[in-house]
Formats: C-alpha cells, sequence, structure tokens
C-alpha cells in the first residue's frame, strides 16, 4: 500500500489518534463525495426545469426516472442545504361580487312598474 510506507495501518492510527475503522472510511470516502456532487447537480437542474414547483418527493421521483436510485429524505436534506424552496401557485381568487349584475336588473325593473 502505497500510503503507508514503512508503517503498518495500525501504527499510523495511533500515531494520529484516530480509530482504523476511521482510517479504512476516509479512504472509501471519495467516490460517495464525487457522487454527491453528481446529485448536487443534478437536483437543482430539475428544480428548475419544473419552474421551481417540484419539492422533494418530486424531484426523488424525477431523479428516479432518470436512472439515480437515491433516499427521499436525503433528496430533502439536499435541498434544504442548498435552499431550494418548492414554490406553489397561488389559486385564483374571486375578489369582486360577480353576481350582481342580476340584482340591479330586477331592481331597475321594478322602478318602472
Amino acid at each position: 500500500m502505497p500510503l503507508q510506507g514503512r508503517l503498518s495501518v495500525e501504527r499510523m492510527c495511533q500515531l494520529a489518534q484516530v480509530s482504523r475503522i476511521g482510517f479504512y472510511r476516509w479512504l472509501q470516502e471519495s467516490p460517495l463525495i464525487e457522487e454527491e456532487m453528481e446529485v448536487r447537480s443534478l437536483i437543482p437542474r430539475i428544480w428548475v426545469e419544473h419552474r421551481r414547483h417540484y419539492g422533494y418527493r418530486r424531484v426523488c421521483a424525477e431523479l428516479r426516472r432518470r436512472g439515480v436510485h437515491i433516499n427521499r429524505k436525503r433528496v430533502a436534506r439536499l435541498m434544504r442545504e442548498d435552499n431550494l424552496l418548492s414554490v406553489q401557485p397561488r389559486r385564483f381568487v374571486v375578489t369582486t361580487k360577480s353576481n350582481h349584475h342580476w340584482r340591479s336588473i330586477s331592481i331597475w325593473r321594478g322602478a318602472q312598474s
């Protein structure tokens, strides 16, 4: 192993005051970081493609359609960390009284009699 030179892994861990399991996890971390960076770049693209209306559930479903299998909780955490909040379209709210026309006609007809 080129990392250790003359020292054993156990001795290096003692000198660095880390556990052996921590050392081996550190060795295996690089593929996970690359995978996370790939997912982190995909999530905002999906989110923007759908006009910021997609929350973590829909983003997760879209990722699965694209072949990236990822836990929904992880997607939610990544979106929260990147501050990607879904914007719900506003409902149409009627602000005028639309049934006023028929009353004014009946009042007007009553005034003519």
